[in-house]
């Protein structure tokens, strides 16, 4: 028997008035009333001696079903994704002026004063911290003596350097016994302004660095 062909006239004008409001290519709505139509016409073409039986049916409607909540999943994400966003930059903007942490060697210098900050990982019986020249060559040792891990500071009487002290950076190192404790170096600068990079927000600082929101270990 022959099946007469499918008349998508009204579909294609249902399309073409639902394109104006909104996008039926992503709008689950609009997917699930074009699947509803589509299978309302199937249905009525069918062929009489060879039915659609109730099987295939269902797993239509299961497959539309899928597609149409991973379609509502995805806008559900991308607005909680644009909503986070807006919410970091409103945080980033709260940080404009104020001091923060991020890793790096450069100390801070108050007056003739010098003062840095770490992350001792562990206890350590010796703790060291070697002010440093940009080339790497040590001019004055801080010792520290044992340490609790944590976070730690230090105080360097820069009044003695006869260089720019501005350019000298700090290292430490830290052991308990014969076993090294990782120490991790802190940078502390002030927020200038902030930006945007790859949809990361990004904090300029004083001291010329760019550095990403997510990598800033503190706030003071």
């Amino acid at each position: 028997m022959n099946i007469s062909p499918i008349d998508t006239s009204a579909l294609d004008n249902g399309a073409n008035t639902t394109s104006k409001t909104r996008d039926s290519s992503t709008d689950p709505s609009a997917m699930q009333d074009r699947f509803l139509k589509l299978l309302v016409a199937q249905l009525n073409n069918q062929d009489p001696m060879n039915p659609l039986d109730n099987a295939q049916m269902t797993t239509q409607m299961a497959q539309i079903n899928t597609v149409t909540g991973l379609q509502t999943l995805n806008l559900t994400m991308q607005t909680m994704a644009e909503q986070f966003s807006t919410m970091q930059q409103i945080q980033g903007i709260s940080l404009i002026g104020r001091s923060v942490l991020s890793e790096g060697d450069r100390m801070s210098l108050d007056d003739k004063t010098g003062k840095g900050m770490f992350d001792l990982a562990g206890a350590a019986s010796s703790v060291k911290v070697e002010i440093v020249t940009p080339g790497g060559v040590a001019v004055d040792t801080i010792d520290m003596g044992a340490q609790e891990g944590g976070r730690l500071n230090f105080e360097w009487d820069a009044s003695k350097y006869q260089g720019n002290a501005a350019e000298l950076r700090f290292r430490v190192t830290a052991a308990n016994g014969e076993t090294a404790v990782k120490a991790t170096p802190l940078t502390q600068s002030q927020v200038l302004a902030t930006g945007s990079k790859s949809g990361a927000l990004t904090l300029t600082l004083a001291d010329g660095s760019t550095v990403n929101y997510a990598n800033i270990l503190g706030v003071l």
